[in-house]
């Protein structure tokens, strides 16, 4: 049965810097302990899962022109987190999230091709673009790029950093395993690369690491966003969660893949998801509740509320009516968060409308439309939706988003992946030796074919975070 049905791919997301984390919860960890990381890895790993994946923040976000006490205060590096766990971890793939926006393509790829190398081939790079003028302070050119300029950016540092990790030709250096050191006895060509975001010359510093490249990971969903993802990336996280818009979604970016010569099986796609699990389903749905309500504590609520009203609305009771006053359009009461309603007033009648309709409070409502889980229910029953979305074409698999730092994924581990194994549609063992790129069933980049010149052209662009 196993040989016969699509095996999963599984991510596990290291809870973020948002409401959906439960800070003040018993069992909430630190953010920054080396401990949580080194938990949430191995846990990750036990249950043989692809790939780690950490989001990053350039700036801690403001609330009302403070730092916003409702977000854990702290951002550690990704690339140092990942490297510490590449040392204990044995299988398990290494994914940052890193901006093309204020990084530089000669830095960031040497990063990315030692941690490929310290990890024997388990790093990947989920490019995003920077989208606010309150991050881009922190940096030395200010401000920031007109959205157009980002996306060409960041297809022109995907193409840099490509041919930066591929200036060492195959088997351009061999192993002195005597002396533990590399000595390189063919080509090593130079980077020469005059553009409209850069200038590169000089040479990768490396020779190409076990994988070749780091996985090329993407977010995004607008056809822009799409036709890069068909270009350039390897794994898509998508937002598609009900079963016939998944479908549609997938049908769409594979169905570009033949216009840049790709296959079908050259790009996963990996929705991110939650789960909540109960002994019964009536235990699972009473818990999701508990843990919504967790989440969306009554300063959560009216916080979420200022998001969109863009007023300072700490006068007004989480427990009573929604404001009589409408949005201010130009607010800023946030800084550091992408914005989720471009139309405030339309989203304001609307929750106004749905208010009215289900006799909601604030807090009810910030509930109810700030976010819901994907899959509730019991071991088996989880197991038993995640395979569908899978068999059925709607995905290659899922990014798993806990509410708990270090140990939202732990039932994961313990009681679905179990399920899933014995439904055929999951590993029971890691392949030995194998990187990240295979983990992943991802095709092997073969060498100088010409396809990774086409991909790295800059169609497409990547959607915006």
């Amino acid at each position: 049965m196993s040989g016969t049905k699509k095996q999963i791919h599984l991510a596990a997301h290291f809870p973020g810097v948002n409401n959906a984390t439960v800070w003040n919860d018993p069992a909430s960890g630190s953010q920054i302990d080396i401990a949580s990381f080194r938990h949430f890895a191995q846990n990750a790993e036990r249950g043989l899962f692809d790939f780690l994946f950490l989001a990053e923040g350039l700036r801690l976000r403001e609330h009302r022109g403070h730092i916003h006490d409702l977000d854990v205060v702290g951002r550690p590096n990704t690339l140092s987190i990942l490297a510490t766990l590449a040392g204990i971890t044995s299988h398990l793939g290494l994914v940052g999230t890193l901006s093309a926006t204020f990084n530089e393509p000669y830095e960031l790829a040497r990063q990315l091709q030692t941690l490929d190398w310290l990890s024997g081939g388990r790093a990947g790079w989920n490019v995003v673009t920077t989208s606010d003028a309150f991050t881009g302070e922190n940096f030395r050119r200010g401000g920031y790029l007109d959205r157009e300029d980002r996306y060409h950016r960041a297809a022109e540092f995907i193409e840099v950093s490509r041919r930066l990790w591929d200036s060492w030709d195959p088997g351009a250096v061999t192993a002195d395993t005597e002396h533990g050191r590399f000595l390189a006895d063919g080509a090593v060509h130079p980077v020469d690369h005059h553009g409209p975001q850069f200038d590169v010359s000089g040479y990768g510093t490396l020779p190409r690491s076990p994988q070749r490249h780091p996985v090329i990971v993407q977010a995004g969903d607008s056809g822009d966003g799409r036709e890069f993802a068909a270009a350039n990336a390897e794994v898509i996280f998508s937002r598609h969660s009900g079963l016939a818009d998944a479908q549609a979604f997938y049908a769409d970016v594979k169905g570009r893949l033949p216009g840049y010569g790709r296959s079908h099986d050259s790009l996963k796609i990996m929705p991110a998801v939650t789960c909540v699990i109960g002994d019964t389903p009536a235990e699972a749905e009473e818990r999701a509740r508990h843990i919504r309500r967790q989440q969306v504590s009554p300063q959560t609520a009216i916080a979420l509320l200022e998001q969109v009203w863009g007023r300072d609305l700490s006068a007004y009771d989480p427990d009573g009516p929604l404001p009589d006053v409408d949005p201010d359009p130009g607010g800023s009461i946030v800084q550091g968060r992408v914005r989720q309603h471009q139309d405030a007033l339309a989203t304001a009648n609307r929750w106004r409308e749905q208010a009215e309709v289900e006799h909601l409070s604030i807090r009810e409502l910030m509930i109810r439309v700030s976010g819901s889980y994907s899959f509730v229910g019991t071991p088996a029953q989880v197991a038993a939706e995640m395979d569908e979305y899978v068999q059925e074409d709607a995905t290659d698999g899922f990014v798993m988003i806990g509410h708990l730092t270090p140990g939202g994924l732990d039932d994961v581990t313990d009681r679905v992946i179990p399920e899933l194994q014995e439904r055929g549609s999951f590993r029971t063992a890691y392949p030995e030796g194998a990187t990240l790129r295979e983990l992943l069933d991802l095709p092997p980049l073969e060498a100088d074919d010409g396809v990774l010149a086409a991909r790295g052209a800059g169609a497409g662009t990547p959607a915006a975070r």
